[in-house]
């Protein structure tokens, strides 16, 4: 067993599937990620995306993606004797867990990008998702000089400033009792044998670099109910639902960038 894999289980031992019990009862179906209510308040902590200092001007991710396919330096994607390429465009949008790309690129806030583009940082009515930044996109298609927010996980500098915030509100700090639900899209587990963890907020990166997933946990709440939040397996942001003062400080952090969406509260 790798030494990750000890911390995991010595860490965060897998409790009973009954602990999502609450979680069900309050949100229905969780086969994504259990999306709550905003309880007392909620904000959704947006995933980052980042663009290249000197990259290509114009050049789409698929028109890239075929031109490789055409010159024989990329294969086509053949399931099942179908040719999933011709069926479909390369966005660009990436699933699970991201770092930061390297040298070169920087970070792109959504509300700089909606200032560039006249583009809402979410359009009403949805969530933050695909629908994000349609004049930005070429046909369904990112540019080639940007990275595009992730689907179904925080990234990795968002998840540590995330939980160092729960933290600081958390009266017993890093010694807070926390849970983590993984979704079922994630795990090659059963529906009617949920995935859940319980451990120590302290011990939070743990999670992070576990080996089971390559996403960050579906659902995170403290043991007594205080917050909770989702991160959907299809969408680009995570929704915290918790008590004003946390929601607060999410909002006017330097390094999260959140926003309440009063459609999706």
């Amino acid at each position: 067993m790798s030494e990750n894999a000890n911390l995991m289980s010595s860490r965060w031992p897998v409790v009973p599937s009954g602990a999502t019990d609450w979680l069900r009862e309050l949100c229905g179906d969780g086969m994504t990620g259990f999306m709550p209510p905003a309880m007392s308040d909620a904000a959704w902590v947006l995933n980052a995306m980042y663009e290249h200092e000197q990259g290509p001007a114009g050049l789409s991710c698929d028109e890239y993606y075929r031109a490789r396919l055409a010159n024989g330096s990329a294969s086509p994607h053949i399931v099942a004797g179908i040719d999933l390429d011709a069926m479909g465009v390369a966005t660009g949008v990436g699933l699970g867990r991201a770092e930061h790309p390297g040298p070169g690129w920087r970070r792109v806030r959504w509300a700089e990008l909606a200032r560039r583009t006249g583009d809402p940082v979410v359009p009403h009515g949805l969530m933050p998702s695909y629908g994000c930044f349609p004049s930005v996109k070429k046909e369904g298609s990112w540019p080639l000089s940007m990275i595009p927010p992730t689907e179904g996980s925080l990234d990795r500098h968002t998840w540590g400033r995330l939980t160092a915030i729960l933290t600081e509100h958390c009266p017993a700090g890093p010694d807070t009792r926390c849970l983590a639900y993984y979704n079922p899209l994630m795990l090659d587990v059963d529906f009617d044998n949920l995935h859940v963890r319980a451990g120590r907020i302290g011990d939070a990166g743990i999670l992070y670099d576990q080996s089971e997933t390559g996403f960050s946990p579906s659902n995170f709440w403290a043991e007594d109910l205080s917050w909770v939040l989702c991160t959907d397996y299809d969408l680009w942001a995570t929704k915290v639902a918790g008590p004003p003062s946390l929601i607060n400080a999410l909002l006017h952090d330097s390094e999260i960038e959140a926003v309440r969406l009063p459609w999706a509260h």
